[in-house]
């Protein structure tokens, strides 16, 4: 056995990571399995989804019930630590993905959460969870019953000690287990509820609005000590070598958490999934490499789209949905619709705690009273809905004035009608800001300080939970005139970023983070980088665009059905867009391998019905024979072909757009669904993106597949070359089509022969096998030559010199690689091409990794650099 690494040093940052997504039907040994590929492609480290025990069966693992032991669903403690020693036996190591912030609200599996219930606040884990005890008669409210409670008595049981409702079980204080039902339930320290109260009544922090999930307080050392022992203690055994942090922006003092861990850890390679909005930057006081990429995805997008197309596409979109301004018609007016929506629905208990909060700070400052309730509610609900960030933070970020600034505070004053009412805007500032109110004398209560912390701190957390629910979870939903701009860390209102912006944001990140994340696709985007490659040309040709929709829209209505709303229509076939191809792409890894859950027997059926629509399966048996029937009787050879190649991928298709309408909120959502509604879009999808119409955007796509490969080629290298650490997602480093999740979460396969033909004689054979060449040839040089590309490498912008010197991207790092990408190709091709246009190399000479045998030097012809591939990567001759 390889002996495990002495604590006492500290592994390298990565080169490269491989983000895998654990599960009982993808666990460790299935992980070791994929070890000789994963090193083969030459990435450094996997990169784990959460290795802790979790409710069972589940698929993320972010629902964690317990600190102190690795999943046994996935192998257990022995099963990573063969995991580690196979990795290592490679050459790689592991990074975990850990979850501080909140565990699973299932007292059944959660024994921490089930001793608090069992023992109230005198429980020595009641310090664990953020409770407000105040609130609810003192017991935590628990939204677990299908119906109120006059309803569901009948289902509830004492059995073993235990109540148990279906399958929840719930402790019982000693010595109640006799009582009637309605003494029992009143003796205990939780009341089962009505789920729908969880918005208004709900006491304990939860991860946004999730009520199965509880926040964790691990800014108390006691808590941070009992659920970061585990994982530290695989860091120092060198089982794990680094972290990746989930949703830090949830803690009470992220900054605070961050330096403990880090002191902890003893420097590992660290990153958090901290989200930063367009122009923020991550607090320079973090002790951590950087983020998890989200803004390098942000900017590698945006370079490969087109600014004036993309505002056109917004017209063109105004007059086809004809959206209102605040529900998807302008960008800031609907994020603000948006954020009053969660702010006063969703959100609705954690105002009021926030409120009573407030109140009482105010009472006990003399300075600070005679604010009515009512009126510090508006202050927090008008003051959160305008911030531009996720959240200010009390130490290490930006001065929380900056972000809570007095315009907005000005702005917000505005909603009331009495003027000196709007004061309490100034109180809730202050408070949240630790200003010291004018004519505040000495009659202050002892603790007060110390209470404003951490109304502060809670304000903090609410407005990460607010801007995650109304960005993310309802704007993106709502304004789509170019979906892949509505991606997490995206700008929908600015969707192209220029070149001179892109060079300016990789060498800030080269200085300053130069081990921070990049990423391109996660478990969490909404659509995969070769999804919104195909749909980012469209910023290119928004006529074409245009003439596509109208025909398609044609072509929908004559088949007898209507899209229930434009919103919809112009989503659906932008999404059809950007997603078709997978349905006739084989090899694509997003459509490779049995959908979850899916049989051997339902495998082989769906694979037929793929193999003959010319694509590899990833449907149910049900899904591809449902396509076959719609297209029997159809009367003409285009709805059967038309079905067949939408077979594969229909469900997928259906499934994230129902999400979408969902998710946004307009005419259905989670809670209230409006089953007319989308019984009207599972009908207009099925005539129209999942139907023949299919066909015409298809057709177009094999159009426009020259600059979707110049998009999916150029968003690749650079994202595996420009400065950071970069994070392929599963199958990534082929063609991966995927949508939301779930879709996004399905097992990918692992097949060295793949890389092996890579090394053979013969070029590629399409896309796919293009797009593995070329991360290939990426991670294989940062592997060989590390130095190129870490914190003592350095960044160079490249400027192309002619004609169309704007459509070549190009940088050298480190003095010895030179990276070129085409950008905006068919706005190139409709100009003319390259021309003369020339990229002056400097050096001795130049070897092409990409195509074996090419060399270049001095000023070299754009149109032969490119002449194999829209990229070039070349590596100095020595």
């Amino acid at each position: 056995m390889t002996p495990q690494r002495s604590e006492s040093v500290v592994p390298p940052p990565p080169t490269a990571t491989y983000r895998l997504q654990l599960q009982p039907d993808f666990p460790f040994a299935a992980a070791a399995r994929a070890v000789p590929y994963l090193a083969s492609l030459g990435v450094s480290h996997l990169h784990l989804s959460p290795v802790l025990d979790a409710v069972p069966g589940s698929t993320h693992g972010y629902d964690v019930v317990d600190h102190g032991s690795v999943r046994a669903e996935l192998g257990g403690e022995e099963g990573l630590r063969a995991l580690s020693d196979t990795a290592r036996a490679a050459g790689l190591g592991l990074v975990v993905d850990i979850v501080p912030n909140h565990m699973a609200a299932l007292p059944r599996h959660n024994r921490a959460l089930w001793e608090v219930l069992r023992e109230g606040p005198r429980s020595p884990y009641a310090r664990w969870f953020d409770i407000d005890w105040a609130a609810g008669g003192g017991k935590v409210l628990l939204p677990v019953l299908g119906d109120p409670l006059g309803g569901e008595l009948a289902h509830l049981r004492v059995e073993g000690g235990n109540l148990v409702y279906f399958d929840h079980v719930f402790p019982l204080c000693e010595g109640t287990e006799e009582l009637p039902l309605d003494r029992l339930l009143d003796a205990q320290w939780y009341r089962p509820a009505w789920w729908r109260l969880a918005r208004t009544e709900v006491n304990y922090r939860r991860f946004f609005t999730i009520s199965d999930l509880i926040a964790v307080r691990v800014e108390d050392p006691e808590v941070f000590d009992a659920t970061h022992a585990t994982v530290l203690r695989l860091l120092h055994e060198g089982v794990v070598e680094g972290l990746r942090v989930d949703h830090p922006d949830g803690l009470a003092d992220p900054g605070a958490y961050l330096r403990r861990l880090h002191e902890a850890t003893g420097g590992r390679w660290t990153v958090v999934e901290k989200i930063l909005a367009d122009g923020e930057r991550l607090p320079a006081a973090w002790p951590v490499a950087g983020t998890t990429g989200y803004d390098a995805l942000r900017h590698v997008d945006g370079v490969l789209a087109d600014e004036s197309g993309s505002g056109e596409l917004r017209a063109r979109y105004r007059r086809f949905a004809a959206p209102p301004a605040d529900r998807g018609g302008d960008w800031a007016a609907t994020l603000r619709r948006a954020a009053y929506k969660v702010v006063t629905h969703e959100l609705a208990a954690e105002i009021d705690r926030l409120t009573r909060e407030a109140a009482a700070l105010c009472a006990a400052d003399p300075a600070l009273r005679d604010h009515a309730p009512w009126a510090l509610r508006a202050a927090l609900r008008e003051l959160l809905v305008r911030l531009e960030v996720y959240r200010p933070y009390a130490t290490g970020g930006a001065d929380p004035e900056t972000v809570l600034t007095p315009g907005a505070a000005a702005d917000a004053k505005t909603v009331f009608a009495v003027r000196e009412e709007a004061g309490a805007v100034d109180a809730v500032r202050g408070l949240v800001l630790g200003l010291v109110p004018a004519g505040r004398g000495d009659g202050v209560p002892a603790g007060v300080d110390g209470a404003r912390k951490a109304f502060g701190a809670r304000f903090a957390q609410t407005a990460a939970a607010l801007r995650a629910k109304s960005l993310e979870d309802t704007a993106f939903y709502r304004h789509a005139p170019l979906l892949s701009a509505a991606e997490v860390g995206g700008s929908p209102d600015r969707p192209a970023v220029d070149v001179a912006e892109f060079h300016a944001y990789c060498a800030r990140v080269q200085r300053d983070w130069p081990y921070t994340g990049t990423v391109m696709t996660t478990h969490d985007t909404k659509r995969s980088a070769d999804v919104r490659a195909g749909v980012s040309v469209l910023s290119q040709t928004p006529a074409r665009w245009a003439a596509l929709l109208a025909e398609v829209t044609r072509r929908t209505e004559a088949g007898g059905r209507r899209a229930p709303d434009p919103q919809l229509a112009w989503a659906a076939w932008q999404t059809a867009m950007g997603f078709a191809p997978a349905a006739l792409s084989t090899g694509a890894a997003g459509v490779t391998g049995v959908a979850e859950g899916a049989g051997a027997a339902e495998a082989a059926e769906a694979e037929g019905v793929a193999e003959r629509a010319g694509v590899t399966g990833a449907a149910e048996a049900a899904e591809a024979a449902e396509a076959e029937g719609a297209a029997e009787g159809a009367g003409a050879p285009e709805a059967t072909r038309a079905a067949e190649a939408a077979g594969p991928y229909a469900q997928r298709l259906q499934g994230a757009l129902l999400k979408h309408v969902r998710e946004a909120g307009l005419h259905t959502n989670w809670t209230e669904p409006d089953e007319a509604y989308e019984q009207a879009v599972a009908a207009f999808l099925e005539a129209g993106p999942c139907g023949p119409p299919l066909h015409a955007v298809t057709d177009f796509a094999a159009e426009l597949a020259p600059h979707i490969r110049a998009n999916v080629l150029g968003g690749a290298l650079l994202h595996l070359t420009m400065p950071g650490v970069p994070d392929l997602y599963q199958g990534t480093e082929r063609e991966y089509h995927a949508l939301v999740d779930p879709d996004n979460r399905h097992r990918v396969t692992f097949d060295p022969a793949v890389l092996e033909g890579l090394d053979g004689p013969g070029k590629a054979r399409g896309l796919s096998d293009e797009k593995l060449a070329v991360t290939v040839a990426a991670l294989r040089l940062r592997a060989r030559r590390p130095e190129l590309f870490g914190g003592a490498g350095t960044y160079e912008p490249l400027p192309a010199v002619g004609a169309a010197a704007g459509h070549c991207l190009a940088y050298r790092r480190s003095g010895n690689v030179v990276v070129a990408v085409t950008r905006l190709s068919l706005l190139l091709a409709d100009a003319g091409g390259w021309g003369d246009t020339e990229l002056p190399l400097g050096g001795d000479g130049w070897r092409d990794l990409l195509a074996p045998g090419r060399q270049f030097t001095g000023n070299a012809r754009v149109a032969e650099l490119f002449a194999e591939l829209p990229v070039v990567l070349l590596e100095a001759l020595r």
